[in-house]
């Protein structure tokens, strides 16, 4: 089985990391990275490279598709990047397009989108509408052959359903165990329903502000 994870200038890293590790400790699978050409790509802090051997066309039938978010999913859905033209061309025959926060708009922007429910970044709900997606506050959201993840820490939620959906519940749950991933926050704050307003209005202004913190 080949899981393609796309990327692209300024995505976001734990959008990556997070469901990576979870499909890399799947037995039998092959984890490929891919853009629109070989080489060094920076995440939207600037601080991390990753390494990316393939280009696009180079990984044409994945049975996977994995789109991380960040401020880079955000230009390329709106610029109609190489991306967007690669999900759009890999979808007919995967098994699961899926995406992590704002990587969702990449795949709206593909057209897969259009009239469905899926989720992102709660910040990023109108953008998602306006391509056409009816916006979803659930954590992950399955949807003919189309999952998407709410923001940033998601990820691992969604690479595990889709491990439970491809393999078995049990593998997913032997992975969920190996990665130790029990989450037990130190603050009750983390999805707006649960946040105070100013503290839902402080995060607001600094990820939606061009060139400020920008996570998934």
């Amino acid at each position: 089985m080949i899981i393609a994870m796309g990327l692209f200038p300024k995505f976001t890293a734990l959008d990556l990391v997070g469901p990576y590790q979870v499909f890399a400790s799947m037995p039998g699978v092959q984890v490929v990275l891919c853009a629109e050409k070989p080489g060094m790509v920076t995440d939207d802090n600037g601080l991390i490279e990753i390494q990316v051997d393939n280009a696009f066309d180079e990984v044409a039938e994945p049975d996977i598709v994995v789109i991380p978010g960040g401020q880079g999913a955000r230009d390329e859905a709106r610029a109609h990047g190489p991306i967007v033209d690669w999900v759009a061309a890999t979808h007919p025959t995967t098994r699961w397009t899926s995406s992590v926060c704002t990587g969702s708009l990449i795949l709206a922007a593909a057209g897969l989108l259009n009239g469905v429910h899926a989720t992102t970044h709660w910040c990023f709900y109108d953008e998602l509408a306006s391509h056409g997606a009816i916006p979803s506050d659930q954590r992950v959201v399955m949807n003919n052959r189309v999952a998407t993840a709410a923001g940033v820490s998601a990820g691992i939620d969604l690479a595990l359903t889709l491990v439970g959906e491809v393999e078995s519940p049990t593998m997913a749950q032997a992975i969920q165990l190996g990665i130790e991933y029990d989450p037990r926050p130190p603050f009750d704050s983390g999805s707006p329903s649960k946040a105070d307003p100013e503290l839902r209005d402080l995060v607001f202004a600094l990820m939606t502000r061009p060139g400020q913190w920008t996570p998934g």
